[in-house]
C-alpha cells in the first residue's frame, strides 16, 4: 500500500460518494469554511441524479413530511426534514440558476427539463468553494485511527491511504448496479458493529408469473389511472400494463409496502360506482352490450380482456343481482399475487439501510462510532417516489455538513 498523507490533511472530512447527499454535504460544508474531499467510484459525479425522472430530475416534492417516508422509525427523518426544508431546496436551487415548474402531485423540475442543470450546480460551487472530488476512485476500506480515519483507496489503479479527522458515507444504496451501486456503505456499517436493517428493491415494478401472465401480457402497453392498496397503503396513479406484470407509478408506490406472498388491491374506476352507473345507463339504454359500455370506460382492449372473469354476451338489462356484484367486486377489488419485482436492477430505491437507531437524528452521527455520518440512501430512510427521495438527500447532506 502505497501511503499519500500530504494533500488530504488540509481536508476536514472525506465523503464517500458524489451522489446528491455527498455533493450537498461538500457545498455546506464549503459554505462554513470547511474543505471536503469527494471520493466517487464512477468517473462522473450525479449518474443517479442525470438518469432521475427521465433525465429531467424531479429533485424535490412541495408536500414533503415524515410521512412519506418509510423507516422502522417513522418519525426518524421529521428533524433532518425540518432543518433543511423544501423552500430551502427550492431557494437553494433558484440561487444558483435553476428554476422550478411542478409537475404533477407536487413534483418539481427544472424549467429547463435538464438534470445535468443540477449536476452542473453542485461541481460549480465545489469548484468555486475548493471542495475537491475525485472520480474514478473505489473506497477498500476504512480504519478507525488515532483521532480520525484511515481510508484506503484505488485511484486510477493506484492505491493510496489517506487520513482524515470525519468521514461522510454517502455512497447510496443498492439500485441500479449497472451503475456502479454497491453495498459499501452496508459493509461499512457492519463492520464498525453498526446494526443494518434487512434491505428489499423499492420503487420497483411487480412481475406476474404461471397462469395469469399470459392475460396480462396481452394488455402490454394499456395504462389506466387506478387506486391501488394493500393493508399498509394507497396510492392513486397510473398503474402500466407489460408482458411480464405491472409498473406506472401507483405500482412503483405500492411496490415498498409489498412484501412477497403477500396480495395488492386495485380499484380501476376510483372514485365512481360501476353498479350504480349500469343501473343508471340501463334505464336510458337496456339493450347495450356490456362489452360496449365497458369500452367506453376502458379501452376496447382492456374491455375485452375483463370478458375473461365476466359476461361477455349480456346486455345491461340482463344483468343478474350476483353478476353486478361480481362485477363490482372484479373492477373496484382486482385482486392481484405478484410472483416478485424486477429485483435492484429496475428499482429506483431501497428499503432498509443502516439502523436509526444507531445514528443521531439531529446530526446523522454515529452513536458508536463518532465522526462516522451517514447519509441518503444507505440510512433506513425511504421515500415515495415524486422527488421525497432527493429532498431526504440534500436534508441529510446539509445536516451531516453542519455538524462536521
Amino acid at each position: 500500500m502505497t501511503a499519500n498523507l500530504t494533500k488530504q490533511s488540509n481536508f476536514d472530512a472525506i465523503i464517500i460518494g458524489g451522489g446528491a447527499c455527498g455533493l450537498m454535504c461538500a457545498v455546506q460544508a464549503g459554505f462554513l469554511g470547511k474543505r471536503t474531499l469527494v471520493l466517487e467510484k464512477n468517473d462522473k459525479v450525479g449518474a443517479k441524479i442525470l438518469i432521475s425522472g427521465g433525465g429531467r430530475c424531479n429533485y424535490t416534492n412541495l408536500y414533503t413530511t415524515h410521512k412519506q417516508f418509510i423507516s422502522q422509525n417513522e418519525h426518524f427523518s421529521r428533524s433532518a426534514l425540518a432543518q433543511w426544508t423544501v423552500e430551502d431546496t427550492i431557494s437553494f436551487f433558484e440561487t444558483y440558476g435553476i428554476e422550478g415548474k411542478e409537475k404533477t402531485l407536487g413534483q418539481l423540475f427544472p424549467v429547463t427539463d435538464r438534470a445535468k442543470d443540477v449536476v452542473n450546480a453542485f461541481t460549480s460551487l465545489c469548484a468555486d468553494l475548493e471542495q475537491e472530488i475525485w472520480c474514478d476512485t473505489e473506497v477498500i476500506n476504512i480504519e478507525k485511527a488515532e483521532n480520525g480515519f484511515n481510508i484506503a483507496i484505488n485511484k486510477n489503479g493506484k492505491q493510496q491511504l489517506l487520513f482524515s479527522p470525519k468521514v461522510v458515507v454517502a455512497s447510496g444504496g443498492l439500485p441500479i448496479p449497472k451503475m456502479g451501486a454497491t453495498d459499501f456503505g452496508l459493509r461499512i456499517a457492519r463492520k464498525f458493529d453498526i446494526r443494518v436493517t434487512d434491505t428489499s428493491p423499492a420503487l420497483v415494478p411487480l412481475t406476474i408469473t404461471g397462469k395469469d401472465q399470459p392475460w396480462y401480457e396481452q394488455l402490454s402497453g394499456n395504462s389506466i389511472f387506478c387506486r391501488v392498496w394493500n393493508d399498509r397503503a394507497s396510492f392513486e396513479e397510473n398503474i402500466l400494463f407489460t408482458h411480464w406484470g405491472l409498473s406506472g407509478p401507483a405500482i412503483l408506490q405500492i411496490s415498498s409496502y409489498w412484501k412477497p406472498g403477500e396480495h395488492i388491491y386495485i380499484d380501476l374506476l376510483p372514485g365512481k360506482n360501476i353498479t350504480e352507473l349500469i343501473l343508471q345507463e340501463r334505464e336510458q339504454n337496456g339493450k347495450k352490450m356490456l362489452l360496449a359500455y365497458l369500452s367506453n370506460l376502458f379501452t376496447r382492449k382492456f374491455a375485452e380482456a375483463l370478458m375473461d372473469h365476466i359476461p361477455a354476451d349480456k346486455n345491461l338489462a340482463s344483468l343478474t343481482k350476483t353478476e353486478l356484484e361480481d362485477l363490482s367486486a372484479l373492477l373496484h377489488q382486482f385482486k392481484v399475487k405478484p410472483a416478485g419485482t424486477k429485483g435492484y436492477d429496475k428499482a429506483e430505491v431501497m428499503t432498509g439501510g443502516v439502523d436509526t437507531n444507531e445514528l443521531s437524528s439531529k446530526t446523522l452521527e454515529s452513536k458508536k462510532v463518532p465522526g462516522m455520518f451517514f447519509g441518503g440512501e444507505c440510512v433506513d430512510v425511504t421515500g415515495w417516489l415524486g422527488g421525497y427521495n432527493f429532498q431526504w438527500a440534500w436534508a441529510s447532506g446539509f445536516v451531516i455538513a453542519q455538524n462536521l
